[in-house]
């Protein structure tokens, strides 16, 4: 039986499917329950919905102890430029990059599955920051029944690997089995290279862009060679970058690098008549405009937006433009109510 979608519950579905804030992905499935028609050719997707409900109903509370809600969440709200999570086997040196990257007090240690709950952490880039999810270690021994449901809220996603370990090939092909049974796919291509392919008919399979993060490449003696065996015997394309924690190299290109791909534009505010604060942008994606500079700011700002003053590099100083106009990195923008 044909499922017969409203417009309504379509809407709800593509606003679902782009929410990162689990608060506000919540909100999105009860508004699909409650719009989705009511009849046996949807069976399968309301029974879905109210699964996902209950996954983020129960990662914004914490697990489960002793049959009583509580404990570490397991979700979080993005923050900074984006939301990257830390994903990869045991002992790969997950994290210790975490914990080199943002300075945290993530416990590290010389044997497996010492990351027991998600750690977050800030990693300063220019003068922004990403939030760095550190997670537990991804085995088939250790499952993580909400590990799934965290990463809907990601923007990109570091798989860690020592591609020097034996068994890193086996053990990165667990990793993509695990989060594929949890209906998370790690994808190749980022938003600088056109976004990531969904399938339409699944608003729950979650595609999620992934830079391989190479550690322990000073103990390499071809980190190029290694990678090719990698992506040979896997048959993953991710972008690709070698580093050692331990002598600090290739730690500066993690920033640079998610900020090309998640193709960020940083854009700094300014009040009529006075200088502009050049010490906290707000950060975008490239193609984004006014009204949604705007609705970031705060959401009663796009309503009452009567236009915008912008200085930039595709601007003249203080040039008036409309809500539509496309901001790019390091513009200056003054909106007047």
């Amino acid at each position: 039986m044909p499922a017969n979608l409203t417009p309504a519950y379509k809407s709800a579905e593509s606003a679902y499917k782009k929410a990162r804030d689990p608060k506000e992905r919540l909100e999105l499935l009860r508004e699909m329950l409650r719009l989705i028609p009511k009849h046996k050719g949807t069976d399968h997707l309301q029974a879905d919905i109210k699964s996902k409900i209950k996954e983020v109903t129960e990662s914004l509370t914490g697990p489960k102890k002793g049959g009583s809600k509580g404990g570490p969440p397991t979700s979080f709200r993005p923050e900074g430029a984006g939301q990257i999570a830390l994903v990869g086997p045991p002992n790969t040196g997950k994290s210790t990059l975490h914990a080199r990257l943002t300075g945290s007090h993530t416990e590290t240690g010389p044997y497996p599955f010492t990351t027991q709950f998600p750690q977050p952490g800030m990693m300063p880039h220019l003068d922004i920051a990403f939030q760095l999810i550190d997670l537990p270690p991804i085995s088939d021994q250790h499952p993580i029944p909400w590990i799934g449901n965290t990463l809907q809220s990601a923007n990109g996603c570091l798989l860690v690997v020592d591609l020097g370990h034996p068994e890193c090939v086996e053990e990165v092909l667990t990793v993509l089995e695990v989060l594929a049974a949890k209906k998370v796919v790690l994808s190749e291509r980022w938003p600088s290279d056109g976004g990531t392919v969904g399938d339409p008919d699944d608003p729950f399979t979650f595609h999620l862009p992934t830079l391989l993060i190479g550690t322990k490449a000073d103990r390499s003696s071809d980190p190029d060679a290694d990678l090719e065996v990698f992506e040979e015997l896997t048959g993953c394309r991710f972008p690709y970058l070698a580093i050692s924690i331990e002598h600090e190299l290739g730690l500066d290109a993690i920033g640079s690098t998610l900020f090309d791909r998640l193709e960020v534009v940083r854009v700094y505010s300014k009040a009529p008549g006075k200088p502009p604060d050049l010490d906290k942008p707000f950060t975008l994606r490239k193609g984004q405009t006014v009204e949604q500079l705007a609705e970031l700011v705060h959401r009663d700002f796009a309503a009452g937006l009567q236009f915008a003053r912008v200085w930039g590099a595709t601007s003249f100083d203080g040039q008036h433009v409309g809500r539509d106009h496309v901001l790019v990195d390091g513009d200056v923008i003054e909106l007047h109510m």
